[in-house]
């Protein structure tokens, strides 16, 4: 039997095991920088596994190694994140939620089980495989300044420190049994933006007597929509879009002050940082212009995330040789942010997606809804797969 089929029997008896896994993660879901029990529990997986894990990377982190022969040979990284989000499930299912209020609405809980499912092919054919594995099972993907970040402070990608690093996430527009790939430029980065302009309030039918806030801060909006369409190339995908203005008047009232509240994605560090100064010099001009004051922040969040593209070809063959090749797709620019991106910028990269759609099952809930699940028929691929990406990239 070839490594390939050893592979793929090894995924099919496991299956109901990974299943066990993502459903038990599924009901005890934890928020971003509080995964303790998450982390208690992916641990006593590995350990029972024979694996010797580093605990406490950035609070609930954790780095375990499989061992390959010769494994100073070559070490690559495999990635999972383990946090859930600030969502009451809908779902109506037996592995609901059992912590009110928190839900895995973005398929960390498959990540996480699917990782520990190749650890397990890993580590039973470690002997026809050369190299170094390292599982890095993160925190904190959801919020700011991002998990990934924090464990790279923390040397995660040190001693050894790894040639590339895989990740894998779901995608609810993708049918269960398929996975989708992109080389280069993938995922934007992702800022946010904070203004308040600050006027004069008064009688809604004494304009002349305020120095209205409102009307100031809706020019404010319009002006600062040029910034991608005036200034930024063709080329370099980018957008600035607002999604919360507060401005407590009334009818008959002018505020004193106007919030308003938005993001800035792009995929062009070096523009990156000059529109952020452009948002901040358009917004201040505009309010003092029109007789206001402002105050303008952009709170900076993930880089952009880019697929190494020579590696990426290689894990896309790889699938093709895995799943055959017309379930590997190809995938557009998804405007979406990601903390993995941090690795990107650091090592070898590639991000790819896990179809988990089936339409007649009524499995077709986007990422980050109260009715998000998944086809666990999946759970079939994932395992299996990463853990044939991963030798074919030791092999290299």
């Amino acid at each position: 039997m070839s490594l390939l089929q050893k592979i793929k029997s090894q995924s099919d008896e496991i299956f109901h095991q990974v299943i066990a896994w993502r459903r038990h993660l599924h009901a005890h879901p934890e928020l971003s920088y509080e995964e303790y029990e998450t982390s208690k529990y992916v641990a006593n997986i590995l350990e029972n596994m024979g694996l010797e894990v580093e605990k406490g990377i950035a609070g609930t982190g954790m780095v375990a190694y499989i061992n390959g022969k010769n494994p100073d040979k070559k070490t690559i990284a495999l990635r999972a994140d383990m946090d859930a989000l600030p969502i009451v499930e809908k779902n109506d299912v037996d592995y609901k939620s059992k912590n009110e209020g928190v839900m895995h609405a973005c398929g960390h809980d498959v990540h996480t089980s699917s990782l520990l499912g190749v650890t397990q092919l890993l580590q039973s054919t470690k002997d026809e495989w050369e190299g170094r594995v390292k599982l890095i099972f993160q925190p904190g993907e959801e919020r700011l300044p991002g998990g990934a970040s924090l464990m790279i402070k923390e040397g995660v990608l040190e001693n050894p420190r790894p040639k590339s690093i895989i990740g894998q996430h779901v995608m609810p527009l993708i049918d269960a049994g398929q996975v989708g790939f992109r080389e280069g430029m993938y995922m934007a980065s992702a800022d946010e933006v904070y203004i308040t302009v600050k006027g004069k309030g008064g009688h809604a039918a004494l304009p002349e007597s305020a120095i209205d806030p409102v009307l100031i801060a809706s020019h404010i909006i319009v002006a600062l929509q040029q910034i991608v369409s005036r200034n930024c190339s063709p080329k370099v995908p980018a957008v600035l879009s607002f999604g919360k203005v507060e401005a407590l008047g009334a009818t008959n009232i002018i505020p004193n002050e106007v919030k308003i509240e938005g993001t800035f994605r792009t995929m062009n560090e070096t523009w990156r940082k000059a529109a952020h100064e452009k948002i901040k010099q358009i917004a201040n001009s505009m309010a003092q212009a029109m007789g206001a004051t402002c105050e303008c922040e952009v709170r900076v969040g993930y880089p952009y995330l880019e697929n190494e593209v020579a590696l990426t070809r290689k894990m896309k063959n790889a699938a093709k040789d895995y799943l055959g090749e017309e379930n590997v797709l190809d995938l557009d620019l998804w405007m979406a942010a990601e903390d993995f991106s941090y690795y990107s910028q650091e090592i070898d990269a590639c991000f790819y997606r896990l179809g988990i759609r089936n339409e007649d099952k009524g499995i077709n809930s986007g990422l980050h809804t109260p009715t998000f699940d998944i086809d666990e028929s999946a759970l079939k691929v994932g395992p299996g797969l990463m853990a044939w990406l991963a030798i074919n990239e030791l092999q290299s």
